[in-house]
């Protein structure tokens, strides 16, 4: 079937979305209770990501493309480095913008907790976990199927479609609110359009772990998770609308606004522009399938 006839079939990308999903969860239930059993809570909510995105992007792309897992923006290239921090500088600039900008209006300060103190071999196992589940979450949301439906349905349906899905995916976490799921869900869509530009997951992943990382610094929850890195904490002085409440501050209306910034950041900054298979086919039609997963 040629890559035309492909592009024409309305069913294609569902059913590659619908396979995908199952793989998912089938491999996911197998593999998160073996890693809870071995590494704990905070393993068991990251390490699974990595490794099901990985097995399950890798097999999704066999069934429908024999491809590699790479080419859905893995590769290590020149530039990659560049999308992975700049999208780590520009998200920890962002979250530490929430908490900065209320605190010079007086709305918020840091309070000392004296019974915390500042582990830093745990602190560093800490982010290899956070950097874990943001590259897992992006494979998974931002791998195969987002890059399988934008090729069918078009860029920013398939965009929108999939930030949605993954902040309700977030609704199970503890303390989830209303704005708290809308803004997960408009990060989302903003990790969708970071692939879009930079035709790389690097640039997404970056980002993700930037934010994930720099909340628990700034000592807030991380989607209404606690991670208690240093031994302060962040109080505020005014309503849940501004605070976030008990999911912390991506429940605010700050995060908002910070949001609509940070989506303005990632158009014009600069970023190295890759080759994705599943969207940029016709460059690759020349090519012949890889042999190998891991070349």
């Amino acid at each position: 079937m040629t890559g035309d006839l492909k592009k024409r079939d309305p069913m294609r990308p569902f059913l590659g979305f619908v396979v995908f999903a199952f793989l998912f969860l089938v491999i996911n239930s197998l593999i998160t209770p073996a890693v809870h059993f071995l590494g704990g809570e905070m393993a068991a909510n990251t390490i699974p990501l990595l490794l099901t995105g990985a097995i399950v992007n890798a097999l999704a792309l066999a069934i429908f493309e024999q491809r590699q897992l790479r080419e859905i923006g893995l590769d290590w290239i020149t530039g990659s480095s560049r999308n992975l921090f700049a999208g780590i500088i520009l998200a920890a600039l962002a979250a530490a913008a929430v908490v900065f900008l209320p605190m010079g209006f007086g709305k918020v300060h840091f309070e000392t907790l004296p019974q915390v103190e500042t582990n830093w071999r745990a602190v560093l196992f800490t982010l290899m976990l956070l950097f874990c589940g943001a590259a897992g979450e992006e494979m998974i949301f931002r791998g195969f199927p987002l890059q399988f439906l934008m090729r069918g349905y078009g860029s920013w349906i398939s965009i929108l479609g999939t930030g949605a899905l993954f902040g309700a995916m977030h609704s199970a976490n503890p303390n989830a609110s209303s704005l708290g799921l809308l803004n997960t869900a408009g990060f989302g869509m903003l990790f969708g359009y970071a692939l879009l530009r930079s035709r790389d997951l690097w640039f997404p992943i970056g980002m993700h772990f930037g934010w994930n990382a720099m909340l628990p610094f700034l000592g807030t929850e991380l989607s209404g998770l606690t991670l208690r890195l240093a031994g302060y904490k962040l109080v505020w002085n005014s309503g849940e609308l501004w605070s976030g409440g008990k999911y912390g501050i991506e429940g605010s209306l700050v995060t908002t606004g910070i949001l609509v910034l940070l989506t303005l950041a990632v158009w014009k900054v600069p970023v190295h522009r890759g080759t994705l298979f599943l969207l940029d086919e016709e460059d690759l039609s020349s090519e012949d399938p890889p042999q190998s997963l891991l070349s």
